[in-house]
This record gives structure tokens, sequence and C-alpha cells, in this order.
């Protein structure tokens, strides 16, 4: 029996079904889904082998018949089954079998989305269309959780101690302490007016995940990969940003130094930035993909520089239809990947125009969607910034607005402007403050 690769590869489709006859531990390896199959005899088949499976029965002949009850007949009848387990001559290359029928679909279903899009009357619809081609690439990587495997999962959580973070540190103990740590699989934003530090604290996110042997991935649509790795520079040997402006003539022979320091730290880290100005979504998902693959191991951590920046695919009637079909193909990302996404965000002007100009909701740009799609909203808030008169100099807030799985409140943290570094109180500042409050 020869097995080619074609639209429609009905032998490989036999091998699968008739090594799982023999051997029917293969199913629980396996990553097809009933509707990949191209024969609908196949389908038919795979699918009450996932049935007996689910009813926890052994999946052979027989019960696979019982399962199929007057369907038999449609898909061949008893002497077909029997035929697929003896065409068989081993199961050992099952898993190759298997990999053949995904590219065969892969190819249909591709087929069909190309037609689709030389047909497409409405632009809208196009990034859908797009998202489901990226989507095809991975394919394989989709299998079927039972309620058995969630369970499993919960029971496991509930049985196992939770040792430290059960997310990725964020560096500040008091976020970590109301966060637990960035959750994979959350969409975070991080909103603020400019000047209040957004992308000093994002970098120093990143630096905390590399800190730990983890792999940061920025993707920087304002600013150059040269502008960030010095802000970073700056926070690692203690040498002002302002420096940068002219470092031949301002850099001290103890800079150079602590620089020369720094720059050793930083090539240690794993850390990407893409610094193309112009980014889709489906840019920033294919770096994230390629980045999984060069570190499947680590802890990895997305940030994106501006979210109000990536650019669309297609025309949308309103600027928030777009932003709101960016923010929820960032969810579906961080969902796919089971990565932390944090997008960090404009805020609008009326957050100026009142007394308290701490931010609200009600304040993020286009903030419709947002709101909905993200599992964690924060804002950064320095009171120095408006008032040079202020109680708290150097303090920055981190206002938790929302948190789907988790309090909501307001974290302090010491933002050191001239290195851009965010660091925990000093615990005497710390508790100055909480007497101060309770006072």
């Amino acid at each position: 029996m020869e097995y080619q690769l074609g639209v429609e590869n009905i032998e490989a489709e036999q091998a699968v079904l008739g090594s799982i006859f023999l051997e029917s531990d293969l199913l629980d390896e396996a990553i097809l889904q009933a509707q990949q199959f191209s024969k609908p005899s196949h389908k038919t088949i795979f699918k009450a082998m996932r049935e007996v499976q689910e009813a926890n029965k052994q999946v052979d002949i027989v019960t696979v018949v019982t399962q199929l009850g007057e369907a038999i007949e449609q898909v061949g009848g008893v002497s077909y089954l029997s035929d697929l387990a003896n065409a068989v001559p081993s199961t050992a290359n099952f898993k190759t079998y298997e990999q053949m029928i995904l590219e065969s679909y892969r190819v249909r279903e591709a087929r069909k989305l190309g037609a689709k899009l030389a047909t497409v009357t409405s632009e809208e619809e196009v990034p859908n269309i797009l998202q489901s081609l990226g989507e095809l690439q991975d394919i394989k990587r989709k299998k079927n959780r039972t309620k058995s495997d969630v369970l499993a999962d919960i029971f496991s959580d509930m049985s196992t101690p939770t040792q430290g973070l059960t997310g990725i540190d964020t560096g500040l103990d008091d976020l970590n302490r109301m966060t637990g740590g960035w959750q994979g699989g959350d969409l975070i934003i991080v909103a603020a007016r400019p000047s209040m530090g957004k992308t000093a604290f994002a970098l120093s996110l990143a630096q905390a995940n590399c800190e730990k042997g983890g792999v940061s991935d920025i993707f920087s649509l304002e600013m150059s990969d040269t502008q960030l790795v010095k802000r970073m520079l700056s926070g690692l040997g203690r040498v002002n940003g302002k420096k940068w402006s002219n470092p031949f003539e301002e850099f001290t022979n103890e800079d150079h130094e602590n620089m020369a320091n720094a720059i050793g730290h930083y090539e240690k880290w794993d850390i990407n930035i893409h610094d193309e100005p112009t980014q889709t979504v489906y840019d920033i998902r294919s770096k994230i993909k390629e980045s999984f693959k060069e570190h499947p191991d680590k802890k990895h951590l997305v940030i994106i520089d501006y979210l109000q920046l990536i650019s669309s695919v297609g025309k949308f009637e309103r600027k928030d239809l777009e932003i709101g079909h960016i923010s929820g193909m960032l969810k579906k990302i961080a969902r796919e990947f089971n990565v932390p996404v944090i997008a960090l965000s404009q805020l609008s002007r009326g957050v100026e125009q009142r007394q308290d100009k701490r931010p609200m909701m009600s304040d993020i740009r286009e903030s419709g969607s947002i709101e909905q799609d993200a599992d964690v909203i924060s804002f950064l808030y320095r009171d120095d910034y408006y008032n040079k008169d202020s109680e708290n100099p150097g303090i920055t807030e981190i206002i938790l607005g929302k948190q789907r799985n988790g309090p909501v409140g307001t974290v302090q943290t010491l933002f050191r402007k001239e290195y851009g570094q965010f660091l925990n109180l000093p615990k005497q500042l710390e508790a100055k403050m909480e007497a101060e409050l309770i006072g």
C-alpha cells in the first residue's frame, strides 16, 4: 500500500484507523479530529472510536461496530473495519500517517479559503480569512480535551502545593502579591497619559522575566531597538538616560565601566525587539511562533508598545471597531500560545480636564472592546507630574482597574526616572506611607 500526499489521502486515513484497531492506545496519542479526514465514512468511524474512548471502553472492532449501530452499513460494514485492521503491516508509522492526513487537510482548507478570499465582497471579511489561513499552520497542535482531561488538571492543582508565583514575575513584590504574576493566556492592558513611564514600565517587566531565565518579545511600533536598548542599559548600569544625547562628551570613566558591565549582563538575556513601525497582528503572531520554536521550554512574555499603532488588515467604519478587532485578536494569540500579552495603550485627553487625574476605564481610547477582551487593565499615575509639591515624589501608582481572576486596587512603586527604573518601595518609605494613610 503506497501513501501519497494530496488533497485526499485515503490510504493514510485507512492506515490510521487500522492502526488504532490493532493498538487502541494510539488513540490517546492521536491529535486528529474527525473533520480532518477527507472520506465521510472515515470521519464517522473515527468519531465512533472517540465516543467509545469517552465511555472508558476498549476500542476494538466489536465496540466500534456497536457504537456505530445502524450506521455500520453506511461505512462499509463489519468487513470493511476488518479490512482496515488487516491491511496495516505495522503501527510503527502511525505518526507519519497522521501527519500526512493533517497536511492533506491543510491543503483542502487552504484552497477553500483561497477561493473565498478571491470572491470576497467586503473588506471586513479579509482579516477573518487571513486569521483562518494562519491557524492552519498550527492545526497539528490542536487536540480534543475531554472532561476527564480538564478535571485531572483541576485535581492536580488542588493537590499540588503552590510554590511561589503562579505566573511570570513582575519584578515588583506588591504587584506580584496582587496578581500572582502575569498569567499565561491573559491579555493585560497598561494604560497611561504621556510621560507617566509606560515604556519604562514595560521594559522593566521584560527585564524581570529575562532575569528569571525567560524570553521577552517586545513589539515596538514607536521607538527603535537602539532607543529601547539604551534605556535598558541606563537602568542596568545606573547611568542617567539624558547622557545618551552625547555619550562621548557626557559619559564619565565610571559611566563607561558601568555601561560595559550592563552590556555584558544584557547580552545574556533572551530578548527580542521587533521594531518595524508597521506591524499587523498576523506579523506579531508569526514572530511569537518563531520565538516559541526557538525556546519551547522557557517562560515567554509578549509586550506591545502600543496597541493603537498596530496596523489593521482591511477597512473598518470606525476606529473603535478597528481597535476592538485588534484587541480581540491579541486575546486569541494569548490563549493560543498560553502567554501573557501586555499591550500598552493611550488614554484620552479627558483625564487632564479632571481635578483628580487618576485614570479610569472610560479614559482608554476606543475602550469598548478593550474592556471586554482584557483580563487585566492597569493604569500608571504619577502625582508628582501634576503636583510639583506632591507629598509622594518619585512614586508611581499602578492602579489595577480590572483583574478578571483577582482583586483590584493600587500598588505603589518607586520610579527612578533618570534611570527608567521601577523599584520596590524601601521598607521605611512604605511604612511611612501606610502610617499616613491610616492617620
